[in-house]
């Protein structure tokens, strides 16, 4: 099961300072683990953190679900019911695969168990083969989190709040795309990956 220092390990694997990858996937909604929200389970299996490795920008299209009616006043009325996300963003140049060969990482630790494994993605997250299983096992919903500077999310310690996931969604596909860039030697091959998601 994930817990805070596991989370914490694995968003410092590259040595970048302790921020977590932009979007993590996970088949549930996750568990606070000593003040932070982590997703519950075995990344690959229940859980995924994506790679900000070439990733563009992430991009929010709001919904507005209401009706409008104009009275008889010549104003406009509406009954507004929700704001729901269409999120999309893509990767370019991604490896097909995040290192060279499986990492086991230790469930308290968030640490790899095999030594002296290449990392092929800048950060250690998800390559496009981890993706690509990810759409094919989620035809349904699934869990977005979600970490960039929405401190109104929080009602206490808001401003110190950039070193954890702040927003959970829960999402499915609503559009996906792959192609096969270039086929790099031995170790991996170059692909580019787009996604649209729609809150449910």
């Amino acid at each position: 099961m994930a817990s805070s220092a596991y989370v914490q390990n694995r968003w410092n694997l590259s040595g970048l300072r302790r921020r977590p990858q932009a979007v993590a996937w996970a088949n549930n909604y996750g568990v606070l683990s000593n003040g932070l929200l982590v997703p519950e389970g075995v990344e690959y299996e229940d859980f995924l953190i994506l790679s900000d490795h070439n990733r563009g920008e992430i991009t929010f299209a709001k919904q507005r679900l209401e009706t409008r009616q104009r009275v008889v006043s010549g104003s406009m009325r509406s009954y507004h019911i929700a704001d729901k996300n269409t999120v999309s963003w893509s990767w370019d140049l991604l490896p097909s695969r995040a290192f060279s060969g499986d990492p086991d990482f230790d469930p308290d630790t968030g640490l790899a168990k095999v030594s002296g494994l290449e990392t092929f993605t800048a950060d250690a997250g998800a390559g496009g083969v981890d993706i690509v299983k990810w759409y094919d096992d989620n035809p349904g919903s699934f869990y977005m989190f979600i970490a960039y500077d929405r401190y109104d999310k929080f009602t206490s310690d808001e401003y110190t709040r950039l070193n954890q996931y702040n927003e959970v969604m829960e999402v499915m596909f609503a559009g996906f795309e792959q192609s096969l860039v270039q086929r790099a030697g031995s170790l991996y091959d170059f692909w580019n990956i787009s996604v649209t998601l729609e809150e449910v």
